[in-house]
């Protein structure tokens, strides 16, 4: 076990023990890739790391001592083409097993890794690649993707190599071919060359809804912050089975493919699958017997849709969420089938989880949970002042400046002011909001940007949202605001139908009334729109921006 090497404690009596003794020590010069997927190797030359599938019959397992050697090789073969500590690399990679390989390399150098997803675009390359000023770009053999990023080198004057895995292709490096011209052993690097703690080591690139993708960087201590994800929420276990289902151009990677699950020794399980389909998801997961699975509220919702009861899912002992709320009727359809209640997590891609349901106490169905024991977490007002019991509040972490939180992003890349501004004040604010019950679980309400406010009441979405899935007709929905010259802002929802409905006056005035039987009736959606699907990220986070700036700019021009 390596997790001694890093708690005092593991094991505690109760929630309260956990939040006042938790503590994690970081050494000054933690790199994961030797203090973590080497050290494995030297203590099991057996122990499994990971196994790999996709759709096309590929299957590899590797331990991590295959992790360690294939890693070393690759390090050999980025230093020999230049890539030093603090530079910078770029993946595109989808769930490929070379990004495992590739990313401990990239932290045994001490670089700095920035991952992509498959949806980047020549204008998304540009951006990330000069903003990061990227020495090297590593991609997947994807038509869309090597089209992608072809035309955009001429572009980037700091990218000096772009390497292929999967397949070769012309003109590029391919991977496979050069590695295994290096050798398998990689002297831990020392004097000016070796990484500190406080080192950057991992960029991601925000969602950009508020302007240009922000470039959230997180230090080489970033991983032990997931101890608490992986160990504590996920509740993964040694030696056992893992998924998280998201692609690794997401920070939620990161949270369940690779950090805490491996500090932990738990086997990574990873499906790189060409599209989500529920029936081929459902069947990997019984056929791979996993002991626990995370997966965003979506793909839960898309999964119901099918059979469930047909599929073995009986090794799975521990069922997690992230990403958007857990509405309440996925979680009472899912625990029908399964026999268990879907653990929520909540956090951002500037931290580890900050919230979640904890193995002591009883889950509340819709809430988020508790705070995690590395965050001092409060919620307040806009003048910074802490909300009461059942009011509304930014969630805010206090103090970063002077006790910065292990896991919690250390900065904005290239950025001083930026930091300055967010993150050296008397809180970092997330500019999520939330709500305090009396035993303390907290209730997520919404991005600020997505709070509705109508007619001087403020309408979180999540709430409607879950009203709307009670009903037979309705598959997943989206609450959103819409102009409205006298509210300021009226309720929208925007709907899938599931496929034996069909939409109409009649039904619309049906869900309208089943919402106000079950929430608040000023909550009702006074305008419902049915669509064939929802805009969302390729994590499964619904685009509710997408629909709120879409919708406002028709009002613009009708107006007009």
């Amino acid at each position: 076990m390596l997790l001694d090497r890093f708690l005092p404690r593991i094991e505690f009596a109760s929630y309260e023990d956990f939040k006042e003794n938790y503590r994690v020590n970081v050494p000054e010069n933690f790199n994961f890739g030797f203090d973590i997927v080497d050290e494995w190797a030297k203590q099991d030359e057996q122990k499994k790391a990971l196994i790999w599938c996709n759709d096309h019959g590929e299957e590899k397992t590797f331990t991590f001592s295959d992790i360690s050697r294939l890693s070393n090789q690759t390090a050999n073969y980025f230093r020999a083409i230049g890539i030093r500590k603090g530079d910078v690399v770029m993946l595109i990679l989808r769930r490929r097993w070379e990004y495992w390989i590739c990313a401990v390399a990239l932290h045994k150098l001490g670089a700095v890794l920035i991952p992509g997803t498959l949806q980047l675009t020549k204008k998304d390359i540009v951006y990330r690649a000069n903003a990061a000023k990227a020495k090297a770009i590593i991609c997947i053999h994807d038509d869309f993707v090597i089209r992608q990023t072809e035309m955009s080198l001429p572009d980037i004057p700091t990218i000096q190599h772009h390497i292929v895995v999967g397949e070769k292709q012309e003109g590029w490096e391919f991977f496979e071919e050069e590695i295994a011209k290096y050798p398998d052993i990689f002297a831990r690097p020392t004097g000016a060359e070796a990484n500190k703690s406080s080192d950057v080591m991992l960029v991601y690139f925000t969602s950009g809804t508020t302007g240009m993708p922000k470039m959230v960087q997180h230090s080489f201590a970033h991983p032990l912050g997931h101890i608490v994800t992986a160990k504590y929420w996920h509740q993964v276990q040694e030696n056992k089975l893992h998924m998280s289902v998201t692609d690794s151009g997401w920070a939620k990677f990161g949270w369940g493919k690779i950090y805490g699950q491996w500090i932990c020794g738990a086997v990574v399980f990873a499906y790189d699958m060409d599209k989500f389909i529920p029936a081929k998801l459902l069947e990997k997961m019984s056929q791979y017997k996993l002991t626990t699975f995370c997966a965003p509220p979506t793909m839960y919702r898309f999964m119901l849709l099918e059979d469930v009861a047909s599929y073995d899912l009986s090794s799975i002992q521990h069922w997690t969420t992230a990403g958007e709320p857990l509405n309440p009727e996925v979680n009472a359809k899912w625990f029908r089938f399964t026999g268990h209640n879907i653990y929520q997590g909540f956090g951002q891609t500037e931290g580890t989880v900050l919230l979640a349901d904890f193995q002591w106490d009883d889950i509340k169905v819709g809430s988020t949970g508790k705070p995690s024991p590395l965050y001092d977490i409060k919620l307040l007002d806009n003048d910074g002042k802490e909300v009461g019991t059942g009011e509304e509040g930014s969630i805010c972490i206090m103090d970063v400046k002077h006790h910065p939180p292990t896991g919690l992003f250390t900065g904005y890349y290239l950025h001083p002011e930026m930091t300055e501004e967010r993150l050296l004040g008397k809180y970092y604010d997330t500019c999520d909001m939330a709500w305090r019950d009396s035993e303390g679980y907290y209730w997520f309400v919404g991005r600020n940007d997505d709070v509705i406010k109508c007619s001087g009441y403020r309408i979180g979405p999540f709430e409607v949202e879950s009203a709307l899935l009670e009903h037979d007709a309705v598959v997943e929905c989206a609450i959103t605001g819409v102009p409205d010259p006298v509210r300021g802002q009226v309720v929208k929802a925007t709907i899938v139908l599931k496929k034996n409905y069909q939409p109409s006056e009649e039904l619309i005035k049906e869900l309208q009334n089943h919402v106000k039987k079950s929430t608040a009736p000023y909550k009702y959606p006074r305008v419902i729109e049915f669509v064939d699907e929802l805009p969302k990220t390729i994590s499964g986070k619904i685009k509710r921006a997408q629909i709120r700036h879409e919708d406002e700019e028709a009002v613009r021009v009708k107006d007009c």
